[in-house]
């Protein structure tokens, strides 16, 4: 997970870090313990969250393997719940350039 290279910069600034994923609790368990990942990981149950922030990749359907997969981004949110940035990209393979990430967190 590519978020780790970047998670103690932003949270050194007072951002938290978490990641919301529609994966199921038990591998996002292993993932952390193996990749030794200090932020929380969150599990998207029936992937409300990621249709409400419209980041679900609509190429899969319901009962698809993959369905619910949301596209790769980050969202920097205040404290009072405001997203204040986005970045995301349509392909899994992207991710969004961690050094404009970075820039954005500063000027929270």
């Amino acid at each position: 997970m590519q978020l780790t290279e970047i998670s103690d910069q932003i949270e050194a600034m007072g951002i938290s870090v978490v990641a919301l994923t529609y994966d199921s609790v038990e591998l996002l368990k292993t993932v952390q313990e193996d990749q030794d990942i200090q932020f929380t990981l969150l599990h998207d149950e029936d992937v409300s969250h990621v249709n409400a922030f419209g980041v679900r990749n609509l190429d899969y359907e319901p009962g698809h393997r993959v369905y619910g997969i949301p596209y790769p981004g980050i969202f920097l949110v205040d404290p009072n719940g405001v997203i204040k940035a986005k970045f995301a990209e349509e392909r899994y393979q992207d991710r969004p350039p961690f050094e404009d990430v970075l820039e954005a967190a500063a000027q929270l």
